[in-house]
Parts: C-alpha cells; structure tokens; sequence
C-alpha cells in the first residue's frame, strides 16, 4: 500500500513530466527553436539546479530541451515560486541534503551566493560564515555523482579575491575531483540583451574541454536599446518619489553651470570633497588622530576646531572614518581629483553646494557615464545606489544586483522606475509565469538571478554531441525518490 509520502512524490514526477512536456514555448522565447543543440536530435540530459532562485538555469537548460531532476533553494517563498514556474518543489538547505539522496544526473548547475565574493558584500570569501563554505558542498556532490558536466556562475570579482588565491583554490578542488575546468566573464549585452551584467562562469567535463569554445558575442552593442524591454504601457509602473527627483534637478544644476567646452569628469564626482582639507595621502584622518584634526576643514569646507572627537567624526565623509592608517590608492585619487575639481571651479560650486549638502551621503556622489552625450540627466536610464547617483546611456540598462526598491533602474524621460516584467527581460527571464508577489523579493531574485541567453549559449556548446550518448548510471548514483527518472 502506498504511503502518503510517494502519493504526494507520484504527484510531484506526473507534474514534472507534464511541464517538460510543454517546454517548446519556453524555448521559443529564450533560445532559437529552429537550432537544436549542435544542430543534431539529441537524448535529453538530466540536470540539478542548485541555489536555483528564481530557476535561470532551469529555463536555458529546459530551452535545450533537457530535463530538471533535481533543485534546492533555501528561500521559502523562491521555493514557491519556482514549483509554481516549473512543477518541481526544491529541497532547502543544501547543508540538509544528503549527496546520495540526489538524483543521478548528467549536468550540474550552480550559482552560488555571491556575497563572499562581491564587491559590494563582505568579501570574506571561503571563509564567510554564512555562504563561504557552499563549494564544499557543490564538490560533494561532484566526488558522489561524477556527472559529466557542471556549469557554475558568479561575480568576476571570485577571479580577484584575495589576490587570486580563493579562486586557485577552488579549482584546484574542483580539478582534483577529475574535471577539466575553464572559466570566462560574459555579459548579456553580448548576446542581444540591453544589459551591461558581467559574470563569470565555470564549466567543466570529466572528458576534457578540448571541443568546447566560449559562445562569442553576437550582436553589436551599438545597435541595442533599453526600449527592447520597455513595456507600451508602463501607467502601472511606480513613479519616482518627489524627493527623488529633487536630488536629481539639484545634480542638474551642477550640470548646467559646468563649462560647455570641458568634459564632465571621468570619475565619481563626491561632493563632501569641495571644501574640505582634512589629510588623507599618507595618513588617514584616523591614522594621525581625530583629537588632531582642528586645524583642518570636514565635509563641505567645514571646519573642525573645537569640535569632539564624536563631532570631528560627524562633520567627515563616511567613507574615510574607517579605523585603518593609510587608504587604498583608488580612494586616495579620487579625493584628490575631487578636490582638484573644486579648485577649478569653486566660483560656482559654492553657490550650488547647499542644495546637495543636506542629502543623504550616498545621493551627495554623481557618476556621469554618458560622455559625449547631452547633459540632461533626463534623457537617461539612471540608478540610485549606495556608491552614489549613477547616470547612463539609455542603450543599456546597468546591472542588476540583489537591489532594494530605490536601486531599481530607472527611466529618465518617463520618471518612473522599471517594473518587475522589464527587469525579467534584462535577465531573459520574460518566459517566467509568476514572480515573487512582493516588489522587494521579486526584485532582489532579480538581481541574484543568472541571465537565461547567457546560460542557454554556454550549455549550447558545453554540451555537445559526445554527451549524446552518455546516460549516467542509476546503479551506482541512487535516483531520490520524487524526482524525474
């Protein structure tokens, strides 16, 4: 008699079936249907998704009509939404699995959490507590099921961190489980998406990589918009807040008054540096002490004298109170090209400061990368981020990242910010039945998620004829109960 348990997983495989059934009109809208893989009928391989999100890898992976065996997601409500989108419940933790109770499975995908490595996370990397140790788990699995392939994805920055050693390490162990291993960075402006988002990828075949290439870019970026992704209708997208476009008009003005005949500045223009003299090339104002720095002026030409240590910290940019001695060399230029700029043109900037200066610090920086372009901030696509105000060409949109509702791109000339379905476009992701219901989830799966165009021409031609007679063994990989066979 059967259990409730395999009623309720008989019912979960009927469900899978019945959606890889009808993948056809998902690979319509992600991939070309006219081009099977490597132009050959071929035996749908068996993948797992893993941190699978909002399910990027599922839908580029099913539009090359192969089949979901097996995901894990520990958000709840993602989980929800992608049994919802694909018929398959994801298991949570992955810390929880046993690699022995995952199905057998030719491909395995992963994007793995990025906050370890990112820039704008904690850059703990391996060591993070929270998500460093998730390779571990990813090579498990590997060493258990030795599937044929695997396709992961992250921030460029793994490639850097920590001069290069987190990286090495990881392939190292990814190699010594008998894979030959590749990785790139690509972007999907590179392949017909008005998305300026480069991520690195990693792939790997226990049969060598000496038949794959790296998909090339296919489309001229000159030739993309951000109106490909732009709804006709956009009177339900949400308007930007008054003061929002306050901050903009007052970053205008700075527009305005500059010179005609001299290029906007290159780099990020930071506000709190006109005026202020406080030390920063050998020390930091830390390094030689607060208690010293009377004699100097803070944020906006302030001055310190007689003010408390408390006061002192108060009156200088958040981003030199730092407890550390010297800066990084970056920072250093830029404080120092800021107040360059201040020098050159003070007559002016004096009178504009106070309406910027009682902004919030991050909306007191200004990036113009639009160079050659007519100064109307309005005319752009433009995002407000911790780093500060970012302006664009409206040829591309900038990158997604895991963002909070005021970090949603935004459109100038409408003075709106992008909706969730326009968003889903930039990661090819329109395909997708249901989102998460809030705004705030929706758009930071958003910016976790992996771009489907991307992801669909990497497993294009990672898996390749060869793999077309491959057909991973149940005997020795123990297929979990629940899942497609």
């Amino acid at each position: 008699m059967a259990t409730r348990d395999q009623v309720e997983l008989e019912s979960q495989v009927d469900d899978a079936m019945r959606y890889h059934s009808q993948t056809s009109s998902i690979s319509n809208r992600v991939a070309n249907p006219d081009q099977p893989l490597n132009g050959k009928s071929h035996r749908p391989l068996r993948f797992i998704d893993l941190f699978a999100g909002l399910g990027g890898f599922h839908l580029a992976l099913a539009a090359l009509e192969h089949r979901c065996v097996f995901a894990c997601e520990v958000d709840d409500e993602l989980a929800r939404v992608y049994q919802r989108n694909f018929a398959i419940h994801p298991s949570g933790d992955i810390r929880t699995i046993s690699p022995r109770s995952i199905p057998s499975h030719d491909v395995l995908c992963a994007g793995l959490p990025c906050q370890p490595f990112s820039k704008a996370g904690n850059q703990r990397g391996l060591q993070c507590p929270v998500s460093g140790d998730l390779v571990d788990y990813v090579v498990r699995i590997l060493e258990t099921h030795r599937p044929k392939y695997f396709i992961i994805e992250n921030v460029p920055n793994i490639m850097k961190h920590e001069f290069g050693r987190t990286w090495n390490t990881i392939k190292s162990r990814l190699t010594a489980t008998g894979y030959s291993v590749a990785q790139n960075t690509l972007s999907p402006h590179g392949f017909g998406v008005p998305h300026l988002r480069p991520r690195t990828f990693v792939v790997g075949s226990t049969d060598g990589l000496n038949r794959f290439s790296w998909p090339e870019s296919s489309h001229d970026t000159k030739e993309l918009s951000i109106m490909q992704v732009l709804d006709e209708d956009s009177t339900t997208a949400r308007p930007l807040p008054q003061r929002f476009i306050e901050y903009l008009e007052a970053w205008q003005r700075f527009l305005d008054s500059y010179p005609p005949d001299e290029d906007l500045p290159s780099f990020p223009i930071w506000a709190m540096e006109f005026g202020a003299t406080y030390p920063y090339e050998s020390e930091s104002p830390y390094g030689i002490g607060y208690s010293r720095l009377g004699s100097y002026k803070g944020s906006f030409g302030i001055p310190l004298t007689g003010l408390s240590v408390s006061q002192v910290l108060e009156h200088l940019p958040s981003y030199v109170r730092a407890p550390v001695s010297r800066f990084p060399r970056w920072k250093i230029n830029f404080i120092r090209q800021n107040r360059q700029l201040y020098q050159r043109h003070q007559a002016w900037i004096k009178d504009w400061l106070p309406s910027i200066s009682d902004v919030a610090s991050s909306y007191q920086k200004f990036e113009w990368n639009c160079k050659g372009e007519k100064r109307n901030i309005w005319d752009h696509v433009i995002q407000f981020r911790a780093s500060g105000i970012r302006v664009k060409r409206s040829t591309m949109a900038p990158s997604l990242v895991a963002m909070t509702t005021s970090q949603v791109p935004i459109i100038g000339w409408e003075r709106r910010y992008m909706t969730i379905r326009e968003c889903g476009r930039l990661q090819s992701m329109d395909s997708l039945a249901e989102f998460p219901h809030s705004a705030s989830a929706a758009f930071k799966a958003l910016g976790n998620a992996v771009n489907v165009n991307v992801v669909t021409e990497i497993a294009r031609s990672l898996l390749d004829s060869s793999s077309q007679t491959l057909r991973a063994s149940t005997a020795n990989s123990p297929c979990r109960a629940g899942y497609p066979p």
